[in-house]
């Protein structure tokens, strides 16, 4: 019987689990090893680890979490999520399928903590993926200084472009939006874009293009090359687990956890905490710092306070 199980090991995960055993609460932590950042080279703007690789930031705060005697760590996909309503209180039973080498696990506690973050869905473009992560990013905060002053391209096709844009200006002020001939930039939107020297590409894409040293340029479906050294995209995202159909939870109109301000769901003893809750896909930093403040309510709540 644990306290605590929570479900993702990014940094709002690592974060929470760390707190809760240093309140000497049971906790284990399942994992799938698919982390949204995993094409990331290194990441910024976390105090004292600006500029660490993603993966070691994750292997530094799992060996942290392991120090403790009251921590588990299980790599493993969730299959589902049961909750069981005992006299003492609500009991919650997760299933797990074992990869890379482990087993399956099934584990019961009496909170879930779910901190699986999001999954990225990129624009359907030939090469994207060969420059993502390097010459492409998806978080201006993370990424727009080092590409300050370079011409760049913002590619998406959501309806949010403009508001992106506006920000990504901060950085340079070479910038063209490309929406694929999907994106919507409303005549509104394009007039305070081009009061910012932004201009606005609503042609379908064919590819970017690039050599070995990086992107070079993104390509329209007319054979129009458009000269660019790097950028950003707008992924569609989604969160990694149905946990409406697992376990009932609200969820908003983009599919993300609804929470009130200490983590709770709308289900008694499920918390969730990062980019899985509104408003989405957040610098690495601020998921950790969600962790830490939900931690603390969920030790509240097994206490009996919350």
């Amino acid at each position: 019987m644990f306290d605590v199980i929570i479900i993702g090991a990014g940094p709002a995960g690592l974060s929470a689990g760390l707190n809760l055993v240093r309140a000497r609460r049971r906790v284990l932590m399942l994992d799938s090893n698919r982390p949204r950042h995993s094409a990331t080279l290194l990441s910024h703007g976390f105090l004292t680890r600006d500029g660490v690789a993603p993966l070691d930031l994750r292997r530094l705060g799992r060996e942290e979490f392991m120090s403790y005697p009251e921590a588990s760590f299980h790599q493993g996909m969730v299959a589902s999520i049961r909750r069981i309503d005992e006299p003492s209180g609500e009991l919650f039973v997760v299933e797990a399928k074992g990869i890379r080498g482990s087993g399956d696990r099934t584990a019961t506690a009496r909170t879930v903590l779910i901190a699986t973050g999001l999954l990225e869905t990129l624009p359907k473009l030939p090469s994207m993926r060969a420059y993502y992560g390097t010459s492409l990013h998806s978080c201006t905060e993370c990424d727009g200084y080092e590409k300050s002053d370079a011409p760049l391209a913002l590619i998406g096709e959501t309806d949010d472009l403009a508001e992106r844009a506006l920000l990504l200006s901060q950085w340079s002020n070479d910038l063209i939006v490309f929406t694929n001939g999907i994106g919507q930039i409303t005549e509104s939107d394009e007039q305070a874009l081009d009061a910012r020297g932004i201009g606005v590409e609503r042609r379908p894409l064919a590819d970017i293009e690039g050599d070995r040293t990086g992107m070079t340029g993104v390509s329209l479906a007319d054979g129009t090359v458009i000269l660019r050294s790097g950028g950003f995209v707008r992924p569609v995202w989604t969160t990694a687990l149905d946990y409406h159909a697992l376990l009932g939870l609200e969820i908003d109109a983009e599919t993300l956890i609804v929470t009130d301000l200490h983590g709770r769901t709308s289900v008694a003893g499920v918390f969730a905490a990062g980019d899985s809750t509104p408003p989405g896909a957040q610098q690495l930093i601020v998921a950790a710092g969600e962790g830490a403040k939900v931690a603390a309510a969920v030790n509240r709540h097994l206490i009996g306070i919350l």
